[in-house]
């Protein structure tokens, strides 16, 4: 029992190296040296873990949905939807598994990467729960939940490549976010509805409960000078 739960902790120690040099470097540049300092495993203890670079961001990308915490149930839908979102743009700022996850989803290099899982797995998030929100008469009839949960999906991935290339972070996707419901929200949700959400910046952390700008997960940084 012992061993396995060294094991989970430096396999939970490689992935979050991982996804802080892939974070800050991309996949091309991100180098093992840098990740295995950054963790302070030996090389033997990475190739237990993972077969090779590739398998290690493979890990970090399929990490994206499974390290945000599932939005907590509303009786209305569309907020539990608008929620599930809101949570995502907070978690960027605090979490450095989901934000090099995003990172490599959204980066050019490393043609090998298989990217598409992130965005089905939102996409069928959404789905549901627009579907639900659907069934229960929380959206105007023109709604379609199989065209709305993809735009949505979409616009966050433009939303994320726009501000890291503005301002080099994504301090700023919860305002973003928040643009983005109030405009889409009104031409799809019933208006009895719409008066009822919380749709402002800082939902993300009230939708969790938590002190907002808390640090739900340690960041860490590239180490200074590691070996090349």
């Amino acid at each position: 029992m012992a061993k396995q739960d060294r094991a989970i902790r430096t396999r939970r120690a490689i992935l979050e190296a991982a996804a802080a040099v892939f974070d800050e470097r991309g996949y091309e540049a991100a180098k093992l040296s840098d990740i295995l300092a950054l963790a302070r495993v030996t090389k033997g203890a990475l190739y237990f873990h993972f077969d090779s670079k590739e398998d290690l961001a493979h890990a970090v990308i399929d990490a994206q949905v499974s390290v945000v915490p599932t939005a907590p149930p509303q009786t209305c839908k569309v907020q539990e939807f608008v929620d599930v979102g809101m949570v995502f743009a907070h978690r960027l700022t605090v979490d450095r598994v989901l934000s090099g996850s995003v990172r490599l989803t959204l980066d050019q290099g490393g043609h090998e990467l298989n990217r598409s899982g992130p965005y089905r797995e939102w996409t069928e998030i959404n789905l549901a729960l627009l579907r639900e929100a659907k069934e229960r008469g929380e959206l105007l009839p023109h709604a379609v939940p199989e065209e709305v949960a993809p735009l949505v999906v979409g616009a966050y991935a433009g939303l994320n490549l726009m501000t890291h290339a503005l301002e080099g972070d994504r301090s700023s996707m919860e305002r973003w976010a928040s643009a983005l419901y109030h405009h889409l929200l009104p031409s799809i949700v019933v208006p009895s509805v719409l008066t009822m959400l919380d749709l402002e910046p800082g939902r993300g952390a009230r939708a969790l409960g938590v002190t907002e700008g808390a640090t739900v997960t340690e960041a860490v940084t590239v180490t200074e000078g590691a070996t090349p």
